[in-house]
Formats: structure tokens, sequence, C-alpha cells
């Protein structure tokens, strides 16, 4: 595939985006998940070799194919290592999967009810990077903690300028703003953001897209506006701590809204399992997430 063939898939695909991209302080759980304890390193590296076992381990199933596996996000020593002896872009291209990279570092204390990412000094080497091994776009996250619009203005604005940054070094922004389904102002929190992304959108120029990553709302359908928006390729949910059954109900009452799932999709996949029954657990979750992206209730 190459950029434009790319960009259709991902614009009209039918499947889901799958988020391989956890990075240095949520890999130990991510390992917990899967069934290897903390014990089982020693090095930050062990443990980094660990974690691309487990993605190169699914990305090599018979179950993970561009049929309803559309793209997925990855961590950048992820895209920087091999699978099956190939780049890991290239072998997710050679199975039909747009490649993404995670590049924001973290996120800020929090301020005004959310956080704002960590300065990222060595953006333009990492999309330089990613560009030359056939990487599509990326991915950046901040947190929505409560609905005070001053601090989500905040967060938008740093989302749109990051992304133009991206825009301009040839790849396709995920623009995530996440807001805390635990929040006691999630509701008041999905309008605002809404409404602070509306006003980026249009203030955009040329003909540049971008995609937007968010949370479930809990207004089901209330995204539409940003689905119709011609700015935006594509709109994907995070399960933002939904167990994979919910997560998929939720998913399912939102027409245009497909998964972009992380531990939704990983969350019965074990280390000690046999190859069939893993590859049996991760077809079980893709089907289920397929299911929820491409079939509204």
């Amino acid at each position: 595939m190459n950029f434009a063939e790319m960009n259709e898939k991902i614009a009209s695909g039918n499947g889901f985006i799958a988020a391989l991209d956890q990075s240095g302080g949520s890999t130990p759980k991510a390992l917990k998940g899967y069934g290897v304890e903390d014990d089982a390193w020693s090095t930050e590296e062990e443990m980094f070799g660990l974690i691309h076992q487990m993605r190169s381990r699914i990305i090599t199933s018979p179950a993970f194919t561009g049929d309803k596996v559309i793209g997925a996000i990855l961590f950048e020593r992820t895209m920087d290592g091999l699978v099956d002896g190939k780049p890991t872009p290239q072998a997710l291209i050679e199975r039909g999967v747009v490649p993404f990279i995670k590049v924001d570092k973290g996120l800020e204390d929090e301020a005004n009810g959310v956080q704002l990412m960590k300065p990222m000094p060595e953006l333009d080497a990492l999309l330089a990077r990613a560009k030359g091994l056939g990487v599509f776009g990326t991915k950046e996250r901040s947190v929505v903690n409560l609905a005070n619009r001053e601090g989500i203005a905040a967060v938008v604005k740093q989302q749109f300028e990051v992304g133009k940054q991206i825009i301009a070094a040839g790849l396709m922004p995920i623009i995530e703003p996440e807001v805390n389904i635990k929040s006691a102002e999630r509701a008041e929190a999905d309008q605002i953001l809404m409404e602070e992304i509306l006003k980026e959108l249009d203030a955009m120029t040329g003909d540049d897209k971008v995609m937007l990553k968010l949370s479930l709302p809990a207004k089901s359908g209330l995204f539409a506006p940003l689905i119709a928006h011609p700015r935006v390729l594509r709109v994907v949910a995070l399960s933002g701590g939904f167990k994979r059954p919910e997560a998929c109900v939720e998913l399912a009452k939102n027409e245009g809204i497909i998964a972009s799932f992380s531990r939704a999709l990983l969350e019965d996949l074990r280390y000690g399992m046999s190859d069939e029954e893993f590859d049996a657990s991760l077809a079980s979750a893709i089907d289920a997430i397929y299911q929820a992206s491409t079939t509204k209730a």
C-alpha cells in the first residue's frame, strides 16, 4: 500500500484500528495482564523485549489481517523493531494493516481539570524516521478529567498545534483528547470538547485533514457533527477502561465511529497460551470489535 491507498483504507475501510502502543509507564501493567510478572525481567531492555514479543505474536497471528484490522498504532520501540525479520511497519503493510506511531511523551500534571502533553522536542526527527519506515500517521494523547472549558480549550489547542506539525511532515495525525469515563462531569466535558474541536476544525486551511480518537460519549450519537465534518478523515473510539463487552455495546450505539481499542482487544490474551489458543482468543476479540465497529445498534 502506498500513502494514497492507506488513506483510502482508513477513510472508508470496514474494520477497526488496534492500539498496540503501551509505552514505558504502561508496559508493566500490559505485561501483567498478559501473564508476565514483574520478576520476569531485571532491566528496561528485557521488559521492552518481552512486550515486543507479545506484539510480534499478535501481528503474526493468522487472525490479525487487514480484513478486519485496518490499522495499528505502534509504540516507538515497536516501530523501530523487527517482526518476522522485517521492520514492523512493513510487516503490517504486508498484512494489509496501516501503521501509525504514538508520538506523545506522556502527560503533564493536572491543571484546570486536564492534563496536557509533555513537550516533544525531538518530534520532527521521530516523524522523519516514521515517514521513512512507511508509517501513515501518528497518535498523541491528552486527558480531560473535568468539564472546565479553559482547560479543555487548552488541550484542543495544543493537540491541533502538534497536528499541524505532523501534517507538515507528511503524516496523518490522530488527535486524542481522552475524556475520563469515570469523571462525574463526563457528559458536560464531552459537549465542551466537541464544541472546542469544531472551532479548530473550522479554522483549518487548505486540504488538511485530521483523525479524532475520542472516548465513547455519555450521550450516544453526540459526535455526529465531528464525524460529518469535511476536515475529519475518520473518528475512532478508545475503550477508556470499559471491558470489551461493555465497550462494544457502547461503540455499537455510535454510528460512524470505529474502535481503536487496546486493553479491550488484549484482555483475554495470555503468555502461556498455545499458539492455537492464542490465535482463537485473538480472533474472538477481533470479531467482536469488528462487529461493533461495522454493525450499529
